[in-house]
């Protein structure tokens, strides 16, 4: 991108390209602060969709106020280029975590699992289903500071009404954390997301999600039929109770789930994750020293 400024926003640093978008790091000359803000990758400027879920995330994301989300500041139209401004938060995400291993941050998991519940139950108490939940959404700073990200395909949770007329048959989302009804193209509601928590949980307690196939249709079809692992059964220091707790969200139909983000968080946080609590291992350097 050759311009300087998107309106009033002075761009520093790209931080992030990816396919669609790329994310900068930039300047607020009205209010004297940094910002994120996320446009369109060159070979998408012309495309109308988009740019339209650019303006959907700023739809969603505006009004949301809670440590837990990223905060959404501003949407513009410089020329033909769209552009989304968010708080700058510059940390990396949960994926980038699980990749350092269990052992590097295991003692950090109930945390940010009470972290992320937190986050995905006020997300969900506003009245929005994610669709999206997932590592690569939750940016973690040192602290266990957590913020959830990426609003594109948000939809607000069914009424009697979208349940009647059924879902539009539209697939969304990414393969290794969508519930049965996101896979099927039905309506969802707040317990898909709940189905891909914990599916997330899953991965940060062991490294790798519950179902992986060769092909995206094998995944696809595990997450559908398969019944998820035990836990405990790969990482033996979780508890049994904590093990059941995760695997009702992760049950095939969303009745057989916690009703909400919420209830799950409840339970969460009155069951103990592992048997032994892991150490930081600067702890076990300082010992051994």
């Amino acid at each position: 991108m050759a311009k300087s400024y998107l309106g009033s926003y002075r761009l520093l640093n790209p931080v992030n390209t990816g396919q669609d978008t790329q994310l900068w790091q930039a300047r607020d000359d009205r209010n004297d602060r940094f910002v994120a803000i996320k446009t369109l990758s060159e070979k998408q400027m012309k495309n109308k969709a988009a740019a339209a879920m650019l303006k959907w995330e700023y739809t969603v994301g505006q009004k949301l106020d809670n440590p837990r989300v990223m905060h959404t500041l501003d949407f513009g139209l410089d020329g033909n280029q769209p552009y989304l401004v968010m708080e700058w938060y510059p940390h990396g995400n949960m994926k980038s975590i699980i990749r350092t291993g269990i052992e590097q941050y295991g003692y950090r998991v109930p945390q940010l699992a009470v972290a992320a519940t937190e986050a995905l139950a006020y997300f969900n108490s506003q009245g929005w289903v994610h669709r999206d939940i997932k590592p690569d959404n939750f940016m973690v700073d040192d602290e266990n500071g957590l913020r959830l990200i990426d609003f594109a395909i948000a939809v607000r949770a069914p009424n009697i009404f979208s349940r009647l007329f059924g879902g539009n048959g539209k697939v969304q989302g990414t393969r290794s954390y969508m519930s049965p009804e996101q896979i099927r193209g039905q309506v969802v509601d707040q317990r898909a997301d709940l189905y891909s928590l914990g599916c997330m949980l899953f991965e940060l307690i062991t490294g790798r999600p519950p179902f992986t196939g060769e092909t995206s249709d094998a995944l696809l079809h595990k997450h559908l039929n398969a019944t998820p692992p035990s836990i405990d059964a790969i990482n033996n220091n979780v508890t049994p109770e904590f093990s059941r707790l995760l695997r009702t969200t992760m049950a095939k139909k969303p009745t057989e789930r916690p009703k909400s983000a919420s209830d799950f968080l409840t339970h969460l946080k009155m069951v103990r994750i592992y048997k032994r609590n892991p150490v930081a291992p600067s702890a076990v350097v300082r010992k051994s020293e």
